[in-house]
């Protein structure tokens, strides 16, 4: 043969793809191997550059040459064939062999092209692929699992996990799709302790000695079911047993984000990144974080280390997006939908776009994303913006139905209980039920600022100026946040109280000098203290025009 197949296999398996394209563009249109007398030997080598282009990320051409080599196949005469459908694998190594017995696995053919349309988002194509599969490998069964879930079909997303924990009780990914998409840790657990025949049974003992699976099962099921504070305790109980491991600390970095718990998961997610600098998982999640608390230094810094480990990643698109948040708002909203271009279904893009498209007054287009956050998986997030859309536009029945949703899936959540209190509040006739889910929300959690906050402000409504002024007091006694001191101000610059307004702002910044309501209040409160009308147009404002130019230029190069 003019070219040797054992030298694309040495190619490939020292990753030179680029080569051992090349080089099976030749194998495949030499004129020594003829289609019609060796219709083997070309379906062959018509997979071996499919494999090449499908490690080049070229789906497109992967897809054509693997169809291309089935149809060899099919024309190679079955009886005077050792080819089966079931023989060897078509891993890089095997399907290399260059000896004359070697063989064309077809189910493996097929889940390289399901694999591909998987790739390009096409799910249907992939599911109707691998129908054809009978006999599937574990890798097979994980991907018939998400395509099911990607397409709505959870029934049978749940049947293909779980097959997957029949073969192999460690495929952890399938134990976090169990448990969101609703099944309990009983269930996920069960199918551990029974084998792909279905004829026998082993010991949980044997599987799990020391428990430490059963507890993580536990703990995903606590986080899919909202029960967060079980799922603390769970993975807490975790990481003393595996200290200072990257995926415990993420999860509970998520989760503390997810409540609230701000300062905490920051830390997490900093000793996460002092362990691995190159993590990207949920990378995004903690630039949010920093973003408010208005930590501008080293949100700029995590997005530089972000993009110098991949660019190409949705999480680095989100973190992009919060960093620019603050220049421009077009660019910030063009990178949270480049992240969900990458990935359909990664769920912090969705709710980076419906903030922005909150903050730029499109309330209705935020409530698309919302919702499709909430469609991957509700945490209180989506359900805050959804709410928060839905008052926006008028449709407070909607908003109390989805405020009343998540009180119901989180009955212990201080952060739910404000959630319908926020609905109730915007109408002057529930206001006094919105006074009692803020006083319910405090006793749940005493230390939620933004109930304490939200109350105060309900006070303000309705003239109450003297008890919304005791209550922030009270809270500035034990801590000491600067969104208590701007709203103390607002308090009293609306009661004319210009001296003590002007004290709480500037407290305000010097405990966090990048607050940007402490700045413009503190700017509009110096002007009402001169006697400018600081609702007057600047002329100063109007000629100063932003340097969009050097801006676009600096997106370019991120």
């Amino acid at each position: 043969m003019e070219v040797p197949k054992d030298q694309i296999a040495t190619l490939m398996e020292h990753g030179l793809y680029d080569s051992a394209e090349m080089l099976g563009c030749f194998l495949v249109s030499s004129s020594t191997v003829s289609a019609e007398a060796s219709p083997h030997l070309k379906a062959e080598n018509l997979i071996l550059l499919g494999d090449a282009l499908f490690h080049q990320r070229e789906y497109r051409r992967a897809i054509h040459t693997y169809k291309q080599a089935l149809h060899h196949y099919t024309r190679i005469p079955k009886q005077n064939s050792s080819i089966s459908r079931s023989s060897l694998s078509l891993s890089t190594r095997s399907s290399v062999n260059a000896s004359a017995n070697s063989a064309i696995n077809e189910n493996e053919v097929r889940f390289k092209i399901a694999s591909s349309h998987f790739a390009l988002n096409e799910t249907k194509a992939a599911i109707a692929e691998m129908e054809s599969v009978k006999t599937r490998s574990l890798e097979m069964n994980i991907l018939m699992a998400k395509l099911h879930r990607n397409s709505g079909y959870n029934r049978g997303a749940i049947a293909f996990y779980k097959e997957c924990l029949r073969q192999c009780p460690y495929v952890l990914e399938a134990v976090i799709g169990l448990a969101e998409l609703g099944v309990t840790a009983k269930d996920i657990i069960s199918a551990f302790t029974q084998t792909p025949s279905r004829s026998a049974k082993v010991s949980l003992d044997q599987i799990d000695p020391t428990r430490w699976l059963q507890r993580y099962v536990e703990a995903q099921c606590c986080v899919a079911s909202h029960a967060y504070k079980v799922a603390l305790e769970n993975f807490a109980e975790l990481l003393q047993r595996f200290p200072n491991n990257v995926h415990l600390l993420t999860e509970t970095a998520k989760i503390e984000a997810i409540i609230g718990k701000n300062e905490e998961a920051i830390m997490r997610f900093e000793k996460v990144r002092s362990i691995d600098p190159y993590t990207l998982t949920c990378m995004d999640e903690y630039a949010m974080l920093l973003q408010i608390k208005c930590d501008y230094s080293r949100l700029n810094k995590l997005v530089h280390d972000l993009l110098s480990v991949d660019h190409t990643r949705a999480e680095v698109f989100v973190a992009l997006s919060v960093l620019w948040e603050r220049k421009d708002a077009r660019t910030a909203l063009s990178y949270a939908e480049k992240s969900i271009r990458v990935d359909e279904r990664h769920i912090p893009g969705y709710i980076m776009k419906g903030n922005l498209l909150l903050l730029a007054k499109r309330p209705e287009a935020a409530a698309i994303a919302f919702r499709a956050a909430q469609n991957l998986r509700s945490d209180l997030r989506s359900d805050q913006g959804l709410v928060h859309s839905y008052l926006a536009f008028g449709k407070t029945k909607e908003a109390l139905y989805t405020a009343r949703e998540a009180m119901n899936a989180m009955p212990q959540s201080a952060k739910a209980l404000k959630l319908v209190g926020d609905v109730h509040a915007n109408t002057s006739s529930g206001r006094e039920k919105a006074k009692k889910f803020y006083e319910s929300a405090l006793r749940l959690e005493s230390g939620y600022l933004g109930a304490a906050i939200a109350l105060a402000e309900l006070h303000l409504m309705e003239g109450r100026n003297g008890d919304a002024v005791s209550l922030l007091e009270r809270y500035l006694k034990d801590w000491a946040d600067d969104s208590l001191h701007v709203k103390l101000a607002q308090v009293f610059a609306a009661t004319n109280m210009l001296q003590d307004a002007l004290s709480h702002y500037q407290d305000a910044l010097r405990i966090n000098p990048q607050n940007e309501a402490a700045k413009k209040g503190l700017d509009r409160l110096e002007k009402q203290m001169k006697g400018i009308d600081p609702d007057a147009v600047d002329e100063n404002d109007e000629n100063d025009v932003e340097d969009v130019d050097g801006d676009t230029e600096e997106a370019e190069l991120m």
